[in-house]
């Protein structure tokens, strides 16, 4: 008979175990966006300690992104929100030079590593690209 819960100390454990990892990897990779949106916000010319707070990192992506940060909102849609989160990553890439390519690559498949080449990398943000 199978059951749902675990019943001996050592399935707990492992499940302890996988949960702790599991927090541990999340962690790092919060940790990571922070300190890559961090830089990108500061090239933006907004302030760096707003990459922190999760909610309103996306706000103030989406007004890098050229967009009023009422826009945020639409991510709140199911489908629509993820086309417009690559629409906003698109023009993010654009305004810091990269084209559209770099954008859906770097900035929607691998974000992480497309974020770190953005806040580190020698671009500049210039808004007047956007237009």
């Amino acid at each position: 008979m199978l059951t749902s819960s675990p019943n001996s100390i050592t399935e707990q454990t492992s499940l302890f175990a996988l949960s702790a990892t599991n927090s541990l990897l999340a962690l790092a990779v919060y940790v990571l966006m922070v300190v890559a949106l961090w830089r990108v916000f500061t090239k933006a010319g907004y302030a760096g300690w707003l990459a922190i707070i999760p909610i309103v990192n996306v706000v103030y992506l989406t007004k890098i992104g050229g967009f009023s940060g009422w826009f945020a909102l639409l991510y709140l849609v199911p489908i629509v929100g993820f086309v417009f989160f690559v629409i906003v990553s698109i023009r993010v890439g654009r305004a810091f030079g990269h084209g559209w390519f770099f954008s859906i690559v770097l900035l929607v498949l691998l974000y992480i590593i497309g974020y770190l080449i953005l806040g580190f990398g020698t671009d500049k943000y210039r808004p007047e690209r956007l237009r």
